[in-house]
């Protein structure tokens, strides 16, 4: 895919919530972590919909189905159908209805997601390689999904049985902190098998397309806390992003970004789908980046950064600068004490 490389944040002068008519927001790192909700998401994203922008809710996570998923969110305070959540479990079963016969059996590895979407899409969800699957999917079964069902998984590929995952999120945010992801427990298969899976979800094209299908947005923002997931989803799909600082990456992590994990705006949490964003314009001797009150630039060992103000712009500040200084690469400048001074 041939996109212009970004260099630097933008700038929007209307807010959000009004320049888009779609939030397609990630849950886990998000709108909630551990099951409670994030500061601020509830009281934002009541506002943008009443504003008037759709708010759908687009997760890597199986295990869930739509309409559970919907219910936690209205418990929260957050309005919601099942309609309005599209899962990798759709995802990739529809990449799974797409290239076995009606009816067919499928292995599943995971929880009670996978298997609605499956019964959805006319396969039938089994539980043993001995029950004669013609697919094996894979995906997030939580904390107390047993060993046995990697080995099931396991007989069934080396019989030739096509194998398909959810995702491949190695981590998931939880209460208490980072946890392993469906993307550790496809490690497990993998490594056991020597198999390659087929995948569904984020950032991979069968999550877009379910996305696209499910939403019909026709000016949509990706909104999410995972650059190797939400934030090149948004770039596969060549739509916009917001990233938020309140699940898994972190101000080290962008300034590192190649250019399909860069996202279109950064914000602190979902209150950045109410304001606009700042601008950040270059310095007038050239070779600097300015946002707010801050200045930054690209030395040749570090990342500068001077003058005071909000934090978040400065980090804005920094991202263009080592953005600019990596091109189509990767910034290998060392920006930690300018991040030491932004507390970030």
């Amino acid at each position: 895919m041939s996109q212009t490389v970004r260099t630097r944040p933008e700038g929007s002068a209307r807010a959000l919530s009004e320049a888009y008519d779609t939030a397609l927001l990630d849950l886990d790192g998000v709108v909630y972590a551990g099951g409670n909700a994030i500061v601020h998401a509830v009281e934002s994203l009541g506002v943008a919909r009443d504003g008037g922008m759709r708010l759908a809710y687009v997760t890597n996570n199986a295990l869930r189905t739509p309409d559970a998923v919907a219910a936690h969110l209205t418990e929260l305070g957050i309005a919601t159908e099942g309609s309005d959540v599209i899962t990798s479990a759709q995802a990739v079963a529809r990449l799974i209805a797409d290239q076995v016969p009606a009816g067919a059996r499928v292995l599943v590895i995971g929880g009670e997601g996978l298997r609605v979407a499956l019964r959805e899409r006319g396969l039938e969800p089994v539980e043993s390689a001995e029950d004669e699957p013609l697919a094996v999917v894979q995906g997030y079964g939580g904390p107390e999904l047993p060993w046995g069902r990697f080995a099931e998984a396991c007989y069934a590929i080396a019989r030739g049985v096509p194998w398909f995952a959810s995702n491949t999120d190695l981590t998931i945010p939880g209460a208490r902190g980072i946890a392993p992801g469906n993307g550790a427990a496809v490690e497990v298969v993998r490594i056991a098998t020597g198999a390659e899976p087929q995948v569904a979800g984020k950032p991979l094209p069968p999550m877009h397309r379910e996305t696209v299908l499910r939403t019909g947005a026709e000016r949509p923002l990706v909104v999410g806390d995972r650059l190797d997931t939400d934030i090149e989803g948004a770039f596969n799909g060549e739509v916009d992003s917001l990233l938020v600082l309140t699940g898994v990456a972190d101000g080290a992590q962008l300034l590192a970004a190649p250019p399909q994990h860069r996202p279109t705006y950064v914000d602190a949490d979902l209150r950045g789908l109410l304001a606009g964003q700042p601008e950040v314009t270059e310095t007038d001797a050239g070779g600097g980046f300015r946002c707010g009150g801050w200045t930054a630039t690209a030395g040749e060992e570090r990342l500068e950064l001077t003058g005071d103000g909000e934090a978040l712009d400065g980090l804005r500040a920094l991202c263009a600068a080592a953005w600019t200084a990596a091109g189509d690469g990767v910034c290998g400048l060392d920006g930690g004490k300018a991040l030491a001074r932004l507390g970030l």
